[in-house]
């Protein structure tokens, strides 16, 4: 018998006993100890609660399944795959470099860091990692720290409307967009950039483009001084988010979690300084770490790496100033031997250079053809490049048979590790903190599910 309510009155309907354990009740509006005092229930039964996939406070299709006594959660558990796109399957049947028009969509609001992960991993398999032009490898870090800012901005923005503070979103959409147009403008695209490319990336720097991350660097300053406003002293943000969704230093390590939930236990590791990358060593900056191990020190913690982010794109803009050079190897059995350039419909080959390969030079076209349809090959063997994302350890593993595709391609999303957080973090804790905890983890299904 499954009973529910509707518009105050309790209504029972049949349900077959082998379509449903125990008794099933949808409740529908009228006082809660009303309705469960006219169905009868005894008050020490459990409640099962389906928080998603479709609910707005979930970041994307995560299924919570919550057990609660009253508005106590007593078990936690996570529901995924319901964004499953088979990425890595897919890209064993393209080549390479085509590879990387895949990963950048596993995590769409880090695409930059799927796409240096992948190249990274490629490279090391072809042996050409230090053959990377240094001016290539500053524009990564360049993209990386960028899409570091746009990412952070989005955890604060919805953790912010999730807890009904609109301005928190509004801010912080408002700053992503300047940094959104900065990208926009160096690759062509907003998301799914696929600019990083096995050799260095697609293109070099448009002309202007460093005027415009100078006039947006002071802008997003200021809106991210916005934020730390509204937020690290709002004595309701505190309330909210102190002593919520709490995970120590030894729960961190026993799930393998990462990124700013684990430096807010104290542990000040990044890949960044730990195993550079890129030439990461090169810039300086702070790894930004806190006591709390709750939700209040990761916002903190984001709030504070955007400072810092900010302060290696200063540095990274610097030296592209200064050291103009190649953004590709110089091996052509690798570098495709095109001229990029952003246009009306995004990025493409430039007219002039279309026009040189169809009309002057056969055996540049024909190595261009060959390239793109069948792509280079990469020697037996395997490779795994980890990089420090906004959410944690972004590792990327692949394999090769010898062949101009992969073999395998694996990675290991933050995200997915992170989850494994929701049941350490809610259980004991209010239902309403369930939201608050999650949003301090920062899931992107994408990433998880791939």
């Amino acid at each position: 018998m499954a009973t529910h309510t509707q518009g105050g009155r309790v209504h029972a309907t049949p349900v077959a006993d082998d379509l449903a354990e125990g008794r099933i009740v949808n409740v529908q509006g009228g006082d809660w100890d009303q309705e469960m005092g006219e169905l009868g229930m005894n008050p020490e039964e459990r409640i099962v609660l389906n928080m998603g996939p479709q609910h707005p406070s979930t970041h994307g299709v995560l299924r919570l399944i919550l057990e609660l006594d009253g508005e106590t959660v007593t078990e936690a558990r996570a529901g995924i795959g319901y964004l499953h796109t088979g990425i890595e399957k897919n890209m064993e049947f393209r080549t390479w470099t085509q590879g990387v028009t895949f990963c950048t969509r596993m995590d769409y609001l880090t695409p930059m860091f799927q796409e240096a992960a992948y190249c990274l991993a490629v490279e090391k398999v072809l042996g050409i990692t230090d053959d990377i032009p240094e001016r290539a490898s500053a524009i990564r870090v360049l993209m990386m720290e960028l899409t570091r800012i746009s990412s952070h901005l989005i955890c604060l923005g919805t953790g912010g409307m999730e807890m009904g503070a609109t301005t928190i979103m509004t801010i912080s959409f408002r700053e992503r967009e300047r940094i959104l147009s900065v990208i926009e403008n160096i690759t062509g695209l907003r998301m799914n950039n696929a600019y990083i490319r096995p050799g260095g990336v697609a293109q070099d720097l448009p002309h202007g483009a460093i005027d415009k991350i100078r006039e947006m660097v002071p802008q997003v300053r200021k809106g991210i001084g916005e934020l730390e406003k509204l937020l690290l002293e709002n004595p309701i943000l505190k309330g909210r988010t102190k002593r919520v969704g709490e995970l120590s230093l030894t729960g961190c390590t026993a799930l393998g979690i990462t990124g700013p939930v684990l430096r807010s236990t104290g542990l000040p590791h990044d890949l960044r300084k730990l195993t550079p990358y890129c030439g990461y060593d090169k810039y300086d900056f702070e790894v930004i770490t806190r006591t709390g191990a709750d939700a209040y020190d990761r916002l903190a913690i984001r709030l504070a790496e955007m400072r810092e982010s900010l302060k290696i794109v200063e540095q990274v803009t610097d030296e592209l100033q200064r050291n103009p050079g190649p953004v590709m190897v110089a091996d052509k059995r690798v570098a495709w031997p095109s001229q990029l350039a952003v246009g009306g419909d995004g990025m493409g080959n430039s007219l002039d250079h279309i026009r040189e390969i169809m009309g002057t030079s056969m055996e540049a076209l024909i190595h261009h053809f060959k390239l793109v349809t069948e792509g280079f090959r990469v020697p037996p063997g395997q490779a795994y490049v980890a990089v420090e994302s906004p959410k944690g350890e972004l590792g990327c593993h692949v394999v090769s048979d010898g062949g101009t595709r992969p073999y395998r391609a694996h990675f290991r999303d933050p995200s997915f590790n992170n989850l494994q957080a929701v049941a350490a973090m809610c259980e004991g804790g209010n239902l309403a903190d369930v939201i608050v905890a999650v949003a301090s983890i920062d899931p992107v299904m994408g990433g998880v599910d791939r």
